[in-house]
């Protein structure tokens, strides 16, 4: 029984591990269900990397859709993470304001209980974010999300003439554009959005879908795209990226790309892994260049990071596919001169030839002792 457990003498000590705990069972049954269970939990490592790369320090953090408050869970370890170095931990808490919503009942009361475990207070409403926006005043200094991915049945109808579509009208089959829109509205004027959408949110120009990812750009609202390697979450095997959007960028005119995809190691058979190296290589590439000074430590890194001007995107048709700008990580030289290597290449090549006409030729004689001699037409 979990109600047995001593989980620690002291109060925050025992809110930290009976949280765990139950992270645990949330992760736990987001495994054994798939794709119903993964709705509500979005894996530790993408929520660690969206909160190292925005690093909500203080201010007003928001999550439209919050499913069971892993956002704020996160960004609460990352205050003491971070503070527990100067004593001022329990302080730095009180620094940031929560607020989020979610639709589902049951999920809305799992996100309360993860936070109430913790001891952490925030505003978390229960209702349908596009039509019964509880936060409407809001403009949050931080953005973190996992909307749902594709989504075609959001009441799109009802909402035309919304206020919120200043970048153009989402298509009525996929509520994409719909959150970055509703989260664009309600960034603070130097507010910095990070989340999580399909791979197809980069590159479609299906119903509208281009032309408001373009104004987007063009509006200089899209700071770094980051694609994801496959198999990390438990809902759905769809490619994800991360995409990035601030009010007030220093680099206006430039937009970051990182190519995660190679990154992560595997942890069973069908799920994959950021680890925390890799999320520090992530981390640590955006601050680099987000400073402005590239003397601070970014560089472009061939296969992995390009910081791409806003006319090299245009060329691009406004596509933001990482892999279309930063270009193939450069083959180590293994010394062997390119004469001796074609030489060897060709004549590898010759004996394969070889071995398919000796293997034509005796599948041929095959079929003809079976009575299959003709050949067709």
């Amino acid at each position: 029984m979990v109600g047995n457990i001593r989980v620690g003498d002291a109060e925050a000590r025992s809110r930290d591990v009976l949280g765990r705990v139950y992270e645990y069972f949330l992760s736990q049954f987001a495994s054994a269900e798939g794709k119903k269970g993964g709705e509500f939990y979005t894996p530790r490592c993408v929520v660690k990397l969206l909160v190292e790369m925005l690093k909500p320090y203080r201010g007003r953090v928001y999550d439209p859709c919050c499913g069971s408050s892993g956002m704020f869970v996160q960004s609460i370890e990352f205050i003491r993470a971070h503070a527990s170095g100067n004593g001022n931990g329990r302080k730095a808490r009180g620094d940031i304001s929560i607020y989020g919503q979610e639709s589902n009942y049951t999920t809305w009361r799992l996100a309360r209980m993860n936070l109430a475990i913790r001891g952490i207070s925030g505003q978390i409403a229960h209702g349908d974010t596009f039509h019964n926006d509880h936060h409407p005043d809001l403009k949050a200094d931080f953005i973190l999300a996992n909307p749902p991915f594709n989504v075609s049945d959001w009441g799109a109808e009802q909402l035309v003439d919304d206020k919120r579509w200043v970048y153009g009208v989402p298509p009525k089959g996929n509520a994409n554009f719909a959150w970055v829109q509703h989260m664009v509205h309600h960034l603070a004027p130097r507010g910095v959005a990070g989340f999580v959408l399909a791979n197809g949110s980069m590159s479609s120009n299906q119903s509208g879908e281009g032309k408001i990812r373009k104004n987007l750009v063009e509006d200089q609202l899209v700071d770094c795209m980051v694609a994801l390697p496959g198999q990390l979450f438990y809902s759905t095997q769809i490619p994800v990226c991360l995409w990035f959007l601030a009010r007030g960028r220093q680099r206006r005119g430039e937009i970051l790309f990182i190519d995660a995809r190679k990154l992560g190691r595997m942890v069973d058979r069908t799920h994959r892994e950021l680890t925390d190296e890799d999320i520090a290589r992530i981390a640590d590439t955006y601050h680099a260049w987000r400073t402005g000074a590239d003397d601070d430590g970014y560089v472009d890194v061939p296969g992995f990071c390009k910081s791409a001007a806003l006319d090299d995107v245009r060329k691009h048709g406004h596509v933001l596919t990482p892999g279309r700008y930063v270009g193939v990580e450069p083959q180590e030289d293994d010394g062997e001169p390119f004469e001796y290597k074609m030489k060897r290449l060709v004549a590898e090549l010759r004996e394969q030839q070889a071995e398919y006409t000796r293997l034509d030729a005796a599948i041929t004689e095959n079929l003809e002792a079976l009575g299959f001699g003709g050949r067709g037409p």
